[in-house]
């Protein structure tokens, strides 16, 4: 209960730092980044891409109006344009933004402008940029020649509605000359409003101009086509016919981009303008101009000597007419996205940071944390990511941070609080139990308890042999440093299969595997330690014999069977330890290597569980002390190691054992004799039952001592 209380108040606290963060801007640079990696992943065209059409004034047209045929200089003179905008006519296109704004007189005279003005009038639907200016404009009031822009604007006091959401209010503006200004259907305002990091990732649709509301090119362009329209201001948006369309507090909406540079359809200006040059030449263009039917036609400059590039998510040059026919692409698909509300982010916030802070309470480990920040730091972005889709953008900068926040805290309470407890229980069971039983012990102190359970085991008992001689050699120093030595290099060898040391008495191990902790490959890992224990032992013989003057040899029994296994003992004192029946015939079977010469002898139960790993002989078929039935024994080797040929032959050699045959045995086994001891304790075994016939032979070795 504790441990939930202190998660939900570590989350709560977490979650209002986040959100306090967020509402002072200090996140933004978290949300910045993870918003243009949304927008790339997620943009993709709608239904109404395929009515926008882009034509760029691009360098394949300056090329073109370079070319010593023309030698156009630049800027173009307008009457350049006018083939342009007869084609599109021709074509029969909807409507035709142009995003060049036309603010000089034409050096080529005013007859120049009068000539596009001309062609202007005839298309109608022709909406021209300009731009609203905080600063260095040319005029402060709307000129009296221009015509106001033909819309209808309801609300109750349109000046008034539009401050109580911000609408943006521009003391100045660049208007484009009359002679085609006054032409267009509609004049719209290009002018963008970057982040603080400089990228474009929402637009003005509506701005403020000397008391009037002034539409961007996407809009104007909606409104020549649709004159009747009537823009309805409400708080934090407007209706535009039945369309509603959000604005966030700065009166800017946020861009649904459809994918990279031109995604939509594009076209080079020079294309166009030859195209309408060739028909009057009565030749095949080099476009139809049936594609621009029904279409909005955006013409926007893209060369690099124009540079009406811009930095958006999509990329750091981004096509500035491209964001202009993105909005109306948004607007005829009515799929603008909406900021979500202060609610939803401060739920949103809260709801993530308690649940990692509660997650980190009660992580157990270093590594389950380390899962837990693996998991709870994306989920947020999933969430975003899936909001998106819905065209609602949910910040995930408050709810990554305070996820966080929330982990570190809990994980800084976890240690103060529990890391005293852990600490005291390592130093306190160091030198008596496992390295691994006392990690388990630290993650659940209730196992600090007596009691058991029943599991699988595979056992291992160990013993050197002739440690008595041996130890009566030499001085408890040198007795002592010579066990320290052997044990250690034993023990390592358990430790990296996984197994746990149960006890040592004297020069003997005990040891099992698949408890405290599951292991499903207990017999394997328990047969490798001892194949590897041998090898060592054997790299380690040398040096111990300069020590105690002889070889030395340890002999091996394992076993695999269920016991119990647990915390076994007093109440003041007590061992990670197993009982049981499987532990026996293990001990059994260490003591009786010396019966066949061996010095690892594992049961059947044991190599039932055994992949191709190991090779393996039969030794025997063995009734042990204390036990009525008998059981087979091997002796394993790892089989890259294993000498086949030998074992075909011991095998052939017992089965004529078995058979009862054993003058033939012995034959077989005194071939094998001058390299195997147990093929010298078979030659004597045959030669006792020989003069000792049995009264019922079944093959089982009888031992009669442990």
């Amino acid at each position: 209960m504790k441990k939930a209380i202190h998660g939900i108040l570590i989350g709560a606290a977490s979650a209002l730092i986040a959100i306090a963060l967020h509402s002072a801007q200090k996140l933004d640079w978290i949300e910045n980044v993870t918003w243009d990696w949304r927008v790339r992943q997620q943009a993709q065209v709608s239904e109404s891409s395929s009515k926008i059409k882009l034509v760029f004034l691009d360098q394949n047209s300056l090329d073109w109006g370079a070319h010593e045929d023309r030698q156009l200089p630049w800027p173009w003179p307008r009457s350049v344009y006018a083939p342009a905008l007869n084609f599109f006519q021709r074509g029969g296109a909807k409507a035709v933004a142009f995003d060049i704004v036309f603010t000089e007189q034409s050096q080529m005279g005013v007859e120049d402008d009068q000539a596009l003005g001309a062609s202007v009038r005839d298309f109608g639907k022709y909406i021209q940029a300009f731009h609203l200016v905080n600063k260095g404009g040319s005029s402060e009031t709307w000129p009296k020649d221009i015509p106001t822009t033909k819309f209808e604007v309801h609300s109750n006091t349109t000046s008034q509605d539009a401050i109580s959401w911000n609408m943006p209010h521009f003391p100045m503006a660049d208007f484009p000359i009359p002679e085609i200004a006054t032409k267009a259907a509609v004049l719209g305002n290009v002018s963008a409003k970057m982040e603080r990091d400089a990228i474009i990732r929402r637009s003005l649709l509506l701005s403020m101009f000397d008391n009037r509301v002034v539409p961007s090119l996407s809009i104007a362009a909606y409104l020549a086509v649709h004159p009747d329209a009537q823009i309805n201001i409400k708080n934090r948006g407007f209706f535009l016919g039945d369309r509603f369309i959000p604005m966030d507090e700065n009166g800017r909406a946020i861009i649904n981009f459809r994918g990279k540079s031109q995604t939509h359809e594009t076209y080079s200006l020079s294309a166009v303008i030859n195209s309408e040059l060739r028909i009057l030449e009565e030749l095949d263009p080099e476009i139809d101009p049936l594609i621009f039917k029904d279409a909005y036609v955006f013409v926007g400059m893209t060369a690099a000597g124009l540079r009406d590039l811009r930095p958006t998510p999509i990329s750091k040059e981004y096509p500035g007419v491209e964001i202009h026919a993105t909005m109306l692409d948004n607007l005829l698909a009515n799929d603008f996205i909406s900021d979500a509300s202060t609610a939803k982010i401060i739920a949103f916030t809260f709801i993530f940071s308690i649940l990692a802070g509660l997650c980190g309470r009660f992580s157990p480990n270093w590594q389950f944390a380390t899962l837990l920040f693996a998991l709870l730091l994306p989920l947020p972005m999933v969430v975003g990511m899936s909001a998106y889709s819905e065209n609602t953008w949910l910040p995930v900068a408050p709810p990554i941070v305070s996820v966080a926040m929330a982990l570190v805290g809990a994980l800084i309470v976890n240690y103060a609080i529990e890391g005293k407890q852990k600490r005291f229980i390592k130093n306190a069971f160091r030198q008596y139990l496992s390295p691994i039983f006392i990690e388990k012990l630290v993650k659940d102190p209730n196992q600090l308890k007596l009691g058991g359970e029943k599991r699988e085991l595979s056992i291992y008992f160990s013993d050197v042999q002739g440690f008595t001689s041996i130890s009566e050699s030499l001085e408890p120093e040198e007795l002592t440093a010579l066990l320290n030595d052997y044990l250690s290099a034993m023990t390592s060898i358990v430790h990296e299969q996984g197994g746990t040391i149960d006890k040592y008495e004297g020069d003997a191990i005990i040891a099992f595997w698949n408890a405290p902790l599951d292991d499903i490959e207990h017999a394997r890992n328990c047969v490798r330690a001892a194949l590897l224990g041998q090898e060592k032992l054997t790299e380690l013989r040398p040096e111990f014999k300069e020590r105690i003057g002889k070889d030395m040899f340890a002999r091996i029994g394992i076993n695999t069977g269920p016991v119990v296994v647990g915390n076994m003992g007093s109440e003041q004192r007590f061992d990670y330890t197993f009982l049981g029946d499987a532990g026996n015939l293990a001990a059994r079977l260490e003591g009786i290597n010396k019966q066949f010469g061996t010095f690892l002898m594992i049961s059947e139960n044991t190599l039932n569980e055994l992949d191709d790993e190991f090779t393996y002989r039969e030794l025997s078929k063995v009734q042990v002390v204390g036990r009525k039935e008998p059981v087979r024994v091997y002796e394993p080797y790892f089989t890259e190691k294993a000498d086949k040929e030998f074992i075909a032959s011991f095998s052939k050699a017992l089965n004529l054992y078995y058979d009862g045959k054993f003058d033939d045995a012995i034959k077989a086994f005194e071939y094998l004799s001058e390299k195997d001891s147990t093929s010298v304790k078979y030659i004597a075994r045959c030669q006792h039952l020989i003069e000792n016939p049995p009264e019922a032979w079944n093959g089982v070795w009888t031992m009669t001592e442990k």
